[in-house]
């Protein structure tokens, strides 16, 4: 009984002490989404889900690793939920219109698409985006990097500087947004990122993250808000330095592995 008891509080211990080692962005999610890329300057990555049972348990992978087509000159630091843990001064950093997709850890908060309702069985918050939904790309307007109505709102924003969500292609059928620069956002520190249909293999987007609408509907599906869910984007060179620190899983091959399954597509604002 002393032995079973022992084992009990020393387990209770390493449990509470993997929860004090997360960074706070981390302590109550049970659901990440990895990116990884070659480089600071790869257009092209590898997606990765994982899961756990609950916070300070170990991450377990779910499903294949996918393909996917980032920013066309790669990644910059983003405007997330932490601060890098040892920024070199040579790394980008993302701004507006730079065609970089961020790095960094960030919420995942909404779905969207062009349909009324979603999927049966998807969980995320969902907008369906009707022809007067934009998203704001002016970093003047008060509006600046959030989806507006233009028929509830009084547009400040030039006439070039925004993105009408219901595009003439498909790219948006489907979508989740990023949470990033977001609450307040910061003008000029990049707008309008999301998860998207890709445009095709070898098409990188202008920032947004892409892959094949089978692989994005079978991550929608995943996604659960009840379990906090994050997105995670870094070269991989730096995700190996980031990851005992914020907790994050290994992954295999990270920086090779960029081209083992199908997808590319333009992304966020294409």
């Amino acid at each position: 009984m002393k032995i079973i008891l022992i084992c009990f509080i020393a387990s209770i211990f390493l449990l509470t002490n993997a929860q004090a080692k997360e960074p706070r962005a981390f302590s109550h999610s049970t659901e990440v989404v990895v990116v990884t890329t070659d480089s600071w300057d790869s257009p092209q990555g590898t997606l990765r889900r994982y899961e756990r049972e609950r916070p300070g348990n170990p991450w377990q992978a779910v499903g294949e690793p996918i393909t996917v087509m980032m920013g066309k000159t790669g990644l910059g630091w983003g405007a997330g939920l932490l601060n890098p843990p040892a920024r070199d001064s040579s790394d980008p950093v993302k701004k507006e219109g730079d065609g970089k997709a961020p790095a960094g850890v960030f919420r995942l908060s909404k779905a969207f698409g062009y349909a009324a309702q979603e999927q049966s069985g998807w969980k995320m918050p969902y907008i369906s985006l009707t022809p007067s939904i934009e998203c704001v790309d002016d970093e003047k307007s008060r509006f600046y990097n959030t989806l507006v109505d233009t028929t509830a709102v009084s547009p400040d924003w030039g006439s070039h500087e925004n993105e009408k969500m219901r595009r003439s292609d498909d790219l948006y059928r489907w979508g989740i947004l990023v949470d990033h620069n977001a609450n307040p956002p910061v003008p000029g520190g990049g707008s309008c990122i999301f998860m998207h249909i890709w445009r095709g293999p070898a098409q990188p987007t202008v920032g947004c993250t892409a892959m094949p609408q089978a692989d994005l509907e079978s991550l929608l599906g995943w996604l659960d808000p009840e379990r906090k869910p994050l997105l995670v984007q870094l070269p991989a060179a730096q995700y190996e330095k980031t990851r005992h620190r914020w907790n994050l899983p290994a992954t295999e091959n990270s920086a090779s592995d960029t081209t083992m399954q199908s997808g590319s597509k333009s992304g966020g604002k294409n």
